[in-house]
């Protein structure tokens, strides 16, 4: 029973018309066509004090952090007004934002997967604020739209969030986001009818969901609701609990199946396997690449029931434990226990002690990032210097095989059935759009299912993978993709692009940003550096806690070596990251702003010291440490940008993002990064907010809103990288 939010995406969440105000009330005002120093808005500053540890840290935009008080708001307004008016006078930026339009404008499509033989999948037609899922109930019949997402908003910004569908293909049951919410609310549609059932829950977030094989309900997890008084959007997401929602009862009704009141960082999910025999716990208590696993029989003395025993198979956080399937008793799992790379055991429910485990597919020299099960073999996903290889091997672990993919690039979204020979799969790169392939595990032949064509030529350009060595002489690996024939004289805008964080790997994608960027002679790198899971276990640790700088030296290394092979120079330089990546971007702006033109962090882990006092941020401690801990304080300290900003410094030209309905990284950690960095910027160069209305962390962005960011970033990195650009508005 597939599910649009895997467990590995849950495991992972713990990732813009104010210019007509008038400038003299925002109080300051701003050029882009001048080179002096900017008047920005006010931001008043406060006298508040906090100590740690015994040492004293100032923090005089504590206020910030209120998104919803009054004169947030009005600084939010003068500091946007500032913004788009500097945006909206850069004469290149219309014909940037046209061009996006027109490259973005090809239709993208998902890999279907089958339910009791209906076909369901994603398309979007191209400018589709939000793709449309359709169901394909037989070869004969066309498909016929299942939930179209952009009739439940007149702007796209209410998004689909995950979805599971009933074993008998009858009942869909989906969730929502509005305005780029993690909060979901989840609902339950008729297949057949395409109406929705009065089924409504509430509260959810940081859940999947899963189908019992009756067609009767389904497992999902979410929070209390918010006591009186506090804030959704800002308030710590603690004590989830794990429900099974019956289907025609009121949310009331639900069968809560686990809750742990003592330990209130313990987070919950279930799957049910495609048999239908268990359902599988996975408790997390952070980020961490290391869970529990508890399961269900839910065959439990032959009469089924949800609240069966739970039968602890590996009760303790040491490790990773991933449910690839089963076959009757014995199960298959993907685990880093013993293996930092990774490898696959069976372990049998009868005798689950770790000395009768049998290793199926043994740890190898790549990572190992997922296995499925289909045609009753093992098809094994690894990363070979963080681009995708994918081998086959039967039950046993004899090797049959290595799928051929059409260049070094990424696969995901594989879909099938353990009982069936044909499984689907998404390949994309940087040059190569994702396209939809299947393979018939039997003729040894994959076959392009859905191929989108765009309007771009991309035979002028091609990606090259290069090697930096970091300070302590760790070799990072650098995408670079670029026109054939660069000339490597310095001169060539570059947009260095990371991450580092989370176990998050980096691989090619396609983006119809990434092509016009090319096509404004534009270089893209993309650096994968310690903290990803690019090269397992030892990989992800060594950029974590006390080890973090680790991975800022990583991306500073990358740039040291684009600049020293002359694809670059530091005035031609601009940096990107969002989330954990918005972090990167702070801290390697602040440890050495000589060495970049311009930044653009988005979405960003600002201030270290408190990151953990809102939402779910307290789940990122196991990647950052604590400021509350005496240990791990100092660490913290010493790179967090918000701390780390020196008065009379010369920063780069930088331009923050954000988005006012962020409650995975609130808004107040760019609110107070920005105010301190135009407070202290020694520099001609702008610093400059861009805050999104009516959005969030980034999922469910509608397409307008995506190509009206990508176009202010891109006119801004004009204006500040000094370059010219082709007359994208003739082509």
């Amino acid at each position: 029973m597939p599910s649009v939010c895997s467990r590995a995406r849950l495991c992972a969440l713990l990732a813009p018309a104010l210019a007509a105000l008038a400038l003299a009330s925002a109080g300051g005002r701003l050029d882009a066509q001048s080179g002096t120093s900017p008047s920005y808005p006010p931001t008043r500053i406060t006298e508040q004090t906090d100590v740690y540890h015994g040492t004293a840290i100032t923090d005089p935009y504590r206020w910030l952090e209120d998104v919803d008080s009054p004169e947030t708001k009005a600084w939010v307004e003068a500091q946007n007004a500032i913004t788009f008016a500097y945006l909206g006078a850069i004469p290149e930026r219309d014909a940037i934002r046209g061009r996006l339009t027109k490259v973005w404008d090809y239709p993208k499509y998902g890999v279907p997967f089958t339910e009791n033989d209906k076909t369901f999948y994603f398309e979007n037609s191209g400018l589709q604020n939000q793709s449309v899922l359709y169901v394909k109930e037989s070869s004969k019949k066309p498909a016929r739209v299942l939930l179209d997402p952009n009739r439940l908003s007149s702007d796209g910004t209410v998004a689909l969030s995950t979805l599971d569908v009933s074993p008998n293909a009858r009942y869909l049951a989906y969730g929502v986001s509005v305005s780029g919410s993690d909060w979901q609310e989840f609902r339950v549609r008729d297949v057949q009818t395409g109406r929705d059932l009065a089924d409504t829950l509430r509260w959810v977030k940081f859940s999947s969901m899963s189908w019992t094989q009756d067609n009767k309900g389904f497992f999902y997890s979410r929070y209390d609701a918010p006591a009186p008084g506090e804030n959704a959007r800002t308030g710590t997401n603690r004590n989830q609990k794990l429900f099974y929602h019956r289907l025609g009862r009121p949310q009331s009704r639900d069968v809560l199946i686990y809750e742990r009141p003592d330990q209130p960082d313990w987070m919950f999910s279930a799957e049910v396997s495609e048999d239908g025999m268990y359902a599988i716990v996975y408790i997390t208590e952070s980020t961490a690449n290391k869970n529990r696993l508890y399961v269900i029989d839910l065959n439990y003395a032959k009469s089924p029931r949800v609240t069966a025993p739970m039968v602890k198979l590996f009760d303790d956080f040491d490790a990773s434990y991933d449910f690839i399937g089963n076959v009757g008793t014995t199960f298959y799992l993907l685990t880093n226990r013993n293996a930092e790379k990774g490898r696959v055991i069976a372990v049998s429910l009868d005798a689950p002690k770790e000395e009768r485990w049998r290793t199926i597919i043994p740890e190898g020299d790549d990572a190992l990032q997922g296995v499925s099960l289909f045609g009753q073999r093992l098809v094994a996903r690894y990363l070979h210097d963080a681009h995708s290889r994918v081998k086959v091997h039967s039950l046993s672990g004899v090797a049959h095989g290595d799928l051929a993919l059409p260049a070094m690039g990424s696969v995901s979204g594989f879909s099938g059935k353990p009982d069936e020979n044909v499984f689907f799969y998404a390949f994309t790169s940087y040059l190569y759009p994702t396209t939809v392939f299947k393979y018939d595990l039997v003729k040894r032949r994959g076959a392009v299912v859905k191929a989108p064509k765009v309007d771009f030529d991309v035979s002028p350009y091609e990606t090259k993978q290069l090697f930096a060595t970091s300070k302590d002489g760790t070799r990072v690996p650098i995408f670079v993709t670029a026109k054939k024939g660069l000339s490597l004289d310095g001169n060539n805008p570059t947009l260095l692009y990371g991450y580092g964080g989370f176990n998050v790997s980096l691989t090619p994608g396609f983006s119809p940003a990434t092509l016009v960027w090319l096509e404004m002679g534009g270089v893209y790198a993309v650096a994968n550096l310690r903290g990803g899971g690019e090269y397992g276990k030892q990989w992800h640790e060594s950029g974590t806690l006390a080890r973090k700088q680790n991975v800022f030296d990583d991306f500073i290394a990358s740039a040291e070596y684009l600049i020293r092979e002359k694809y670059t120079s530091p005035t031609k330089l601009a940096i990107q990251g969002g989330s954990n990546g918005g972090l990167l971007v702070g801290a390697a702006m602040t440890q050495r702003p000589e060495l970049f033109g311009a930044a653009l962090p988005a979405v960003g882990v600002m201030d270290m010291l408190r990151f953990h006092k809102f939402t779910i941020g307290w789940a990122w401690v196991s990647d950052y440490g604590s400021a509350d801990d005496s240990t791990q304080f100092p660490a913290l300290r010493a790179y967090s940008p918000l701390h780390n900003l020196k008065k009379g410094v010369a920063y780069p030209a930088t331009l923050v993002t954000t988005a006012d309905h962020d409650d995975r990284v609130v808004p107040g950690h760019s609110f107070k990064f920005a105010a301190a960095l135009q407070a202290a910027h020694g520099g001609p160069s702008p610093v400059l907010i861009r805050i999104e209305t009516k959005a969030g962390h980034g999922a469910g962005k509608p397409t307008t809103k995506q190509i009206e960011e990508v176009a202010d970033r891109f006119a801004f990195l004009v204006r500040n990288l000094s370059m010219m650009l082709p007359a994208l508005s003739a082509r």
